[in-house]
């Protein structure tokens, strides 16, 4: 390390940005559960909140036009970006525009790309569910963009969600029932 200033304070805010992460990332689970689905990248969302400028560049990039802002009844939150991926899916971009929009941080790429993502809790419900019927149907499996990792159909073609879903949605939208017998919910609700 050099003797020059600005190295030293950027080595010491660097590393108080990450200490400070740390105690948001562990106080924050404890505080409040997050009701909402965010885009790809969101941080702690106490830090998510403290970081984000409601300035909708996410939005406004993204392809599918998923992301959304939340209206002022939302309070604290209110302008933050979310996504409703039983309305609209997100299509996972390979390049994920919403997090390189991010001018504040509020959004960071993760460390492996999509394998680190997760929107949503996805369910499947069996008694709305046609294959539980005994229906062959499998739609939601086929749209998956993750694969067999995160939707498979057992051997009577009944779908289950595994460990490597990403909660985009796909199939929720893509699900022939109506209501969907796919529902989407926020992570820790």
């Amino acid at each position: 390390m050099s003797d020059n200033p600005l190295d030293r304070r950027g080595f010491f805010s660097h590393g108080l940005s990450r200490l400070l992460g740390q105690v948001v990332d562990a106080v924050s689970d404890k505080v409040s559960p997050v009701p909402y689905m965010r885009p790809p990248g969101a941080i702690a969302e106490a830090a998510f909140l403290a970081a984000c400028t409601r300035c909708k560049e996410c939005g406004a990039v993204c392809p599918a036009m998923a992301i959304r802002m939340l209206p002022t009844s939302a309070g604290i939150a209110a302008g933050t970006p979310v996504l409703e991926v039983d309305d609209r899916a997100c299509i996972m971009c390979a390049d994920m525009p919403c997090v390189t929009a991010c001018p504040t941080g509020a959004l960071l790429a993760p460390q492996h790309g999509w394998a680190d993502v997760r929107i949503a809790k996805i369910g499947v419900d069996d008694r709305r569910c046609i294959a539980f019927q005994g229906i062959e149907c499998g739609v939601c499996a086929r749209v998956c963009p993750v694969g067999d990792a995160a939707i498979q159909l057992d051997d009577k073609g009944r779908p289950f969600i595994g460990a490597a879903c990403t909660g985009c949605g796909k199939c929720v939208t893509a699900c022939v029932t109506t209501p969907s017998a796919l529902t989407a919910r926020p992570l820790r609700s």
